[in-house]
């Protein structure tokens, strides 16, 4: 009897073992709750399919497990942050921008994305310097582009129906693509080249890597890694030019000139990320920016009151943004409710804790930045498009804490967040937007959120 008790405990274990290895559903990642995985080479893959992106997969994933989840990217584990207080409690003291770590690793890049935090903290520091020498540098430039788009928009006739999508790309690729690579991107034949490669690397990094079907389609990889290394080599030969140049005065030349290691930066790989983020950023944020101003004839007539008494007849200067806290405000709510930037990455680089749950090193770590835009504990009413919000000093902790103000923020968001000044220091101040009737945005979730079909709106002369 005991030999068959001792068989039976010994085939018990053995099973379980089996079980274990041959179904990896029954695996869990690091001990966190979550989500088995449900394909040995896939992990959670058709889930995040099934749900139609990542950022609805991790909305789904926090509804069922809490704040701090787990799931499968193929072998690896997961884990994911999906509320302020435990995104609170990380610690990944390698201070690098988590945004840009996540696109440096889908397009396959690895330099500047890690190391040492001394280098990290230098890096940013050069980052900071290019970006405001180049923003001093090209600021009248930044007002030409917006005054001939204001200008286009006020000469069409009143029932017009404008592309907002369209032309808000179109003004964030002429402005990045200037200020970030030099005057050689005035010509239109380079901003449509560089459009064309942008518009095919940018869907594929923000879709087809992450639900996998780029993999699957020999025909559209080959596309990608044409317009990669199109990109690519558009990208190292304005690096040899601009390294001629006596006029060094936009963002590129900041970081020839800087004093940074090969192991520090590679310059063809940060302005390749500069400028995809930048221009999707940059977009993205003008589009929903008058898309919510269409929805409100109030914020229109408040805006346009704070910018008759801080610039009056004046148009808006760099020193004069900072005294804009109204527009600040309509921008901070636009990012919120649209959920600009609804994910970014870190990788864990040192075993870290979050409540009770340890993550272990060289995790991949989530932030879930679309769930916590719109949890109800950190937000009242989160689905309402509330400007006042942020006169409230916990909010804007609470959004300073996410990266998206202050010293946290990425280089993409902080031209966006210039560009769209400008541009509503025009508009508002010459033009009405109206929204039409019956027409709803559907949003595409994926590295930045876009809206899924062309919107349009309406103009009329302000009085």
């Amino acid at each position: 009897m005991l030999d068959f008790a001792i068989f039976a405990v010994t085939f018990v274990i053995v099973l379980v073992g089996a079980v274990l290895y041959l179904y990896p559903s029954s695996r869990r990642a690091s001990g966190i709750p979550g989500l088995n995985p449900t394909d040995e080479k896939d992990g959670n893959l058709q889930d995040i399919v099934g749900r139609g992106s990542l950022h609805e997969f991790l909305v789904s994933l926090h509804q069922e497990f809490g704040p701090v989840a787990s799931f499968w990217f193929g072998s690896r584990p997961v884990v994911s942050l999906g509320s302020l207080q435990q995104l609170r409690q990380h610690i990944n003291p390698n201070h690098t921008d988590s945004f840009e770590t996540m696109l440096k690793s889908l397009l396959g890049y690895h330099s500047g994305g890690g190391g040492a935090s001394t280098d990290s903290i230098i890096r940013k520091k050069v980052y900071q310097g290019a970006i405001d020498t180049t923003l001093k540098n090209n600021f009248p430039l930044v007002l030409k582009l917006v005054d001939e788009l204001v200008g286009k928009w006020k000469s069409f006739p009143e029932d017009q129906h404008t592309p907002l999508c369209a032309h808000q790309l179109v003004l964030a690729m002429k402005t990045i693509t200037q200020l970030a690579l030099g005057e050689s991107f005035s010509e239109d034949a380079r901003v449509i080249a560089f459009r064309k490669n942008h518009d095919v690397i940018w869907s594929e990094i923000g879709k087809g890597y992450m639900d996998g079907s780029l993999e699957k389609s020999t025909s559209r990889k080959g596309h990608y890694e044409k317009a990669l290394s199109e990109m690519e080599s558009t990208l190292l030969s304005v690096v040899k030019e601009r390294k001629s140049q006596r006029n060094k005065s936009v963002f590129v030349d900041s970081l020839i000139q800087s004093t940074l290691t090969e192991r520090q930066v590679n310059i063809m790989e940060d302005c390749m990320v500069f400028m995809l983020a930048g221009c999707a950023i940059t977009a993205n944020l003008c589009i929903w920016a008058l898309h919510f101003l269409s929805t409100s004839e109030e914020v229109q007539d408040r805006l346009y009151k704070e910018f008759e008494e801080v610039l009056g007849s004046s148009p808006v200067s760099l020193e004069k943004i900072p005294q804009l806290r109204y527009c600040q405000q309509v921008l901070n709510e636009t990012l919120r409710t649209a959920k600009l930037t609804p994910i970014a990455a870190r990788l864990q680089e040192v075993e870290g804790k979050v409540d009770q749950h340890l993550i272990p090193k060289e995790s991949l770590v989530i932030y879930a930045l679309g769930v916590i835009l719109q949890d109800s504990d950190t937000w009242n009413a989160p689905y309402r498009f509330d400007p006042d919000r942020f006169e409230e000093e916990s909010v804007k902790k609470s959004f300073h804490l996410l990266g998206f103000s202050g010293s946290q923020t990425c280089p993409e968001l902080r031209f966006a967040y210039t560009v769209a000044t400008v541009l509503l220091s025009v508009l508002v101040r010459q033009l009405k937007l109206h929204r039409l009737k019956d027409t709803l945005m559907e949003v595409r979730s994926e590295l930045v959120s876009t809206p899924r079909d062309e919107t349009w709106i309406t103009f009329s002369l302000r009085n």
